[in-house]
């Protein structure tokens, strides 16, 4: 398990030391002069993608319309539908949200399915955040959301990778982990769903599939901020009355196929990490 497998980092990430294994950094070059999102952007939509898309739009108005105007009392509505799911597999359904933190991090989860799901979720978005480059709060979340028995080794092993000069130069940062003067250093996780593939007593695996932001804001950034989709299955052990994480593994996807966007400035979005905030993930 590599520093990269556990943190999501995309290509532009990963180098020859084993921190990903492709042996190349990938760098996406401005297409305007001092704006490196400029040129990251796909081509633009076809005129007969564009009247599709004017198609359906006009087909689901229509069909608002005719739902908003209709006669009735909508019992026979009712009816038909009564016997439905009330909600998709997507929908959340924890009973109750976590309301504890510990290190920053959301704790306290229930001992069931639920709550093995809930803190997976949470403990990747910890474990992807850009607070692993800083050595204190990197050591508060590692007690948190390992094992007893396994939160020293893994605090050894952050440790040593965080503190390889290489890598930290590849992704744009020095030695500090800190990065230039004018950029923002970005790296989040955010789940996309999650799903238990076994529970038993006090063990339990869960998958957590989810999309990762890395890479540098600014101006002068080399490094853009780029997404990646992974799934990551963490083993989890029921100990000090919660969930916590004995081990991991993770591949890449599923990945969606990408939209016709252009990609947003740098000031865009330096300003959009520094106003929205995460959100503590419920099952």
């Amino acid at each position: 398990m590599s520093l990269g497998d556990e943190h999501g980092f995309g290509d532009s990430a990963r180098t020859d030391d084993g921190y990903g294994g492709s042996g190349q950094t990938r760098t996406r070059l401005p297409e305007r002069a001092g704006d490196p999102y400029g040129g990251a952007r796909r081509g633009g939509r076809s005129s007969s993608r564009s009247l599709v898309t004017v198609v359906g739009v006009v087909v689901l108005l229509i069909a608002a319309i005719a739902f908003a105007n209709r006669g009735g009392d909508g019992s026979a509505s009712q009816d038909a539908t009564r016997d439905q799911p009330r909600t998709s597999p997507t929908a959340a359904s924890g009973e109750r949200p976590v309301r504890t933190k510990t290190g920053g991090v959301p704790t306290g989860y229930a001992h069931d399915a639920q709550g093995a799901q809930s803190a997976a979720a949470n403990y990747s978005v910890a474990l992807g955040s850009a607070e692993m480059f800083s050595t204190d709060q990197r050591h508060a979340i590692v007690d948190t959301v390992y094992a007893p028995g396994v939160a020293a080794r893994r605090r050894s092993e952050l440790d040593n990778a965080y503190s390889n000069e290489k890598f930290l130069s590849n992704i744009g940062l020095d030695k500090h982990g800190t990065a230039p003067s004018g950029q923002t250093f970005v790296s989040r996780i955010i789940p996309v769903g999650t799903k238990i593939t076994s529970l038993s007593g006090n063990t339990a695996s869960v998958e957590v599939w989810y999309t990762s932001l890395f890479g540098l804001s600014g101006e002068a950034s080399t490094n853009p901020v780029s997404e990646s989709w992974y799934t990551t299955t963490y083993q989890l052990t029921w100990v000090g009355n919660d969930w916590k994480i004995t081990d991991f593994q993770q591949k890449d996807g599923p990945v969606p196929v990408g939209r016709d966007q252009k990609a947003s400035t740098a000031d865009d979005m330096t300003k959009a990490v520094e106003e929205y905030g995460g959100f503590t993930y419920a099952r």
